[in-house]
């Protein structure tokens, strides 16, 4: 029997709602057809945003949706979204298939849409191929009350009041599709860019993000920070309130990425080998924005992450649209878990993509909408948000296939809310095995306990056919003992325990 010990008196950090973010990049059918089908379509929509999947969307608790991209972000010039529709300017998507991007969706419908789904924005603009001034435009026209070029077109534009621009990341990639540059060189375009990136009066203080390293880039992290801390006038912070980092679970190489629905036990684990690698990554990270920021006050932004598999047969290539199985909500409730553990420097992570891209929570075909088994993960953990993680540990063994495929059998994080109900998500990556868990709580006497899991064969997904094969079931094995609790947690699955 594994032991799980809980410290209910010892709060370690609050875990940032943030931190469940989601990313939407004008990518395939992400947005158009996914979030957007227009005013006018036969698909049910409030001001063109789809209605069942804002219904859902609000389910989960969306607390903030990066836009526009991404690869696109640093080739996008907002004034070609803003103004009557008929008129905006139709370009070529270079990054994402080549197909024509009539931006019907810009900035107005981006503020729309998360005003429908009740999450904070955080606004990505293109410092690879735009100005600072076109940038600086931006954030006036977006945030500016009063009387002055940009708050008058934004005005003339149907939209008089300003609207609230929580996060803004200067530049995507930079290292690669946002510019290729070098570290330092980034970091000093970095300082300049930020500096335009303006607190207009009376409005709220925009967080600003600096582009982070690309997966191991130990360098790029190091030199982006001394460039920024380098003589700063901006006390501790190196003009930044975070710092990105991009990691994608893809168990074949970069080439041949394997399939999201067709794999073996030994890919399964190959694929929670590689997506345990998120947390040696935030840890060594980590480690160098402590020798700038030992105060953890710049936040570490995981602004990508998810699965990364080969498309679906006989779909663009470009459109990067894959299927979800029970693999994914693996991947998706260990990062979660990681998250939570590193919630003192990770203070937002955004999975890719919110629908019809990537690891996305929801797909959609014409009128029909699917929830995908991350989509059901992301229902069950959203108690974290806000809540403050609590000190745990947990017994664990290495499982799997061939030694180089060895992972730990269990992963685990546990908070308390508002409201002082315990809140213990758990992951069980084995395949074949089930666990007997003795939970330990110090601190505190279960009352009243409910829980809930999602679980099934690794190769289970929901499909327009059957829509509800995996989802969220309730889970009555908890019992009380002496010291706290107990329960057996099935093979694959994923499960959230509620004590209060």
């Amino acid at each position: 029997m594994a032991k799980l010990v809980i410290n209910a008196n010892k709060k370690l950090s609050r875990i940032h709602k943030e931190i469940q973010g989601q990313f939407s990049e004008h990518l395939g059918r992400c947005i158009y057809e996914g979030l957007y089908v227009g005013e006018h379509s036969e698909i049910p929509n409030v001001n063109g945003m789809r209605t069942d999947v804002v219904e859902a969307l609000k389910q989960i608790r969306v607390p903030v949706l990066r836009w526009p991209g991404g690869c696109f972000a640093d080739e996008y010039h907002w004034k070609d979204g803003v103004g009557p529709k008929e008129n905006r300017k139709k370009i070529v998507n270079t990054h994402w298939g080549g197909v024509v991007e009539d931006n019907s969706f810009g900035t107005h419908e981006y503020f729309e849409l998360c005003r429908q789904l009740g999450c904070e924005t955080y606004v990505n603009g293109n410092m690879g191929s735009g100005t600072v001034q076109e940038m600086s435009e931006w954030v006036e026209y977006m945030t500016f009350e009063g009387v002055s070029p940009m708050a008058d077109l934004r005005a003339k534009n149907g939209h008089e009041k300003a609207w609230k621009v929580d996060f803004f990341g200067v530049g995507n990639e930079n290292w690669g599709c946002g510019g290729n540059m070098n570290p330092e060189f980034y970091g000093n375009m970095y300082r300049r860019y930020q500096t335009y990136v303006r607190n207009y009066a009376g409005n709220q203080k925009i967080q600003k993000i600096a582009c982070g390293a690309n997966v191991d880039d130990y360098e790029w992290t190091e030199e982006v920070l001394k460039a920024c801390f380098r003589r700063n006038t901006d006390g501790q912070h190196g003009f930044m309130d975070g710092l990105s980092l991009h990691y994608y679970t893809h168990p074949g190489g970069w080439e041949n990425k394997g399939s999201a629905t067709d794999f073996d036990e030994k890919m399964w684990y190959q694929t929670m080998k590689k997506t345990l690698y998120m947390e040696e990554l935030i840890s060594r990270h980590g480690a160098i924005m402590d020798q700038y920021d030992p105060k953890k006050e710049v936040g570490m932004i995981v602004d990508e992450w998810g699965t990364w598999f080969n498309v679906e047969p006989g779909t663009n290539p470009g459109f990067l649209y894959q299927q979800n199985t029970m693999r994914d909500a693996l991947v998706a409730g260990i990062n979660l878990n990681i998250f939570n553990k590193h919630s003192d420097r990770v203070k937002m992570a955004n999975i890719a993509q919110m629908v019809n891209v990537l690891q996305s929570v929801i797909l959609t075909e014409g009128p029909k909408m699917i929830k995908t088994p991350t989509y059901h993960v992301f229902d069950m953990y959203k108690y974290h948000q806000d809540a403050d993680l609590l000190d745990s540990s947990l017994e664990t063994k290495q499982v799997g296939m061939e030694e180089c495929n060895m992972v730990p059998n269990l992963t685990e994080s546990v908070s308390v809310d508002a409201q002082g109900v315990m809140h213990i998500t758990m992951t069980n990556l084995d395949l074949q095995t089930a666990y007997p868990i003795e939970a330990t709580i110090l601190g505190k006497k279960p009352e009243h306990i409910t829980a809930e899991i999602v679980t099934g064969e690794m190769h289970d997904k929901n499909t327009f056919e059957d829509p509800d094969c995996v989802k969220v079931q309730s889970f009555n094995g908890v019992a009380k003992v002496h010291a706290g609790i107990a329960f057996t947690i099935p093979a694959c699955s994923v499960l959230h325990i509620a004590i209060s």
